[in-house]
């Protein structure tokens, strides 16, 4: 017990204390999340994953077995969400919330600081991968799985090139293939720009959590907490024993499978009217609940 309190103060607690900080300001000063959120989205974060992947001693085979590892754990949840929405009847507008919010977790606010500490850099290298994945399927299949009753592919395909992170990850495997190196004063810019994400993360993370309204319904929300913290870790432990992974790349691609619904997925349920007050609830409720998962989940992982 004394172990899992030292994980959960030394791994968890900084990520909800400096959530928090984003949660009393928006509370107090009733500041809109949106501003930062676009700094992060356009900005920070392209500047992130550019110069984890440029600075990390990643192969092709590393990035191309994480970016798959993610996408198939991303896509089993999606599936057994959906069935257990099915056998549940519920409603396609909750079907399609639940599913959302099951499928897409939070591998960027919560998971790259969780990663960071308690497996360090080279484990952040393979983090952002599965943050890229994520954030690619987040506005394909799941701009889908919001608007199932009208879903349209040519849509989702042109949101694909709309999302920062694409341009900076071709850009960094650009430089990872051809040995190219920056100007200093190029390289400095972008890390500074990339150091500043992972806390702007987490005060964005508390700012938007303000929003979050409990009223959901019994059935959905059992189903999406159940699969976002229990079922999806487990898909990834199996799968991650059934191919072979070990070391860094295990412990951040397991870690990231069980974060908590994204933040992300209120934007996509609102935009689609699927459930966005269901939505938002869970990504609250998940993310309360979530320590009480991804600490003893630390500890087999070696934290």
């Amino acid at each position: 017990m004394n172990e899992l309190l030292v994980i959960f103060l030394n791994n968890l607690l900084p990520i909800f204390l400096a959530a928090g900080a984003g949660y009393f300001v928006s509370q107090k000063l009733n500041v809109s999340p949106r501003p930062l959120s676009q700094v992060i989205f356009y900005i920070f974060s392209p500047c992130l994953i550019f110069t984890l992947l440029t600075k990390s001693e990643l192969s092709d085979g590393d990035i191309l077995l994480t970016s798959l590892f993610a996408a198939t754990v991303i896509i089993l949840v999606g599936a057994l969400a959906f069935l257990a929405g099915k056998i549940a009847h519920l409603e396609r507008s909750t079907l399609a919330a639940v599913v959302l919010a099951s499928m897409i977790m939070n591998s960027g606010n919560f998971g790259l600081p969780v990663v960071l500490f308690a497996f360090g850099e080279t484990a952040l290298g393979y983090a952002s991968l599965f943050f890229v994945t994520n954030a690619i399927l987040s506005y394909t299949l799941g701009v889908m799985t919001a608007s199932m009753s009208s879903v349209n592919l040519g849509q989702a395909f042109t949101n694909l090139f709309k999302i920062p992170f694409i341009y900076a990850l071709g850009l960094a495997l650009v430089f990872m293939r051809t040995g190219w190196q920056m100007p200093m004063f190029l390289e400095r810019t972008t890390t500074l720009l990339g150091d500043a994400s992972i806390p702007a993360m987490l005060v964005l993370l508390g700012m938007q959590l303000k929003s979050a309204n409990l009223s959901g319904q019994a059935a959905p929300m059992t189903i999406t907490v159940g699969m976002r913290l229990l079922v999806s870790p487990l898909l990834a432990l199996a799968l991650g024993l059934i191919i072979g992974l070990s070391g860094p790349v295990r412990q951040a691609a397991t870690l990231e499978a069980a974060m908590p619904t994204a933040v992300l997925t209120t934007v996509l349920a609102t935009e689609y009217n699927a459930r966005p007050t269901f939505v938002t609830a869970a990504v609250f409720v998940t993310t309360l609940l979530s320590p009480l998962t991804i600490t003893p989940l630390l500890a087999y992982l070696g934290a």
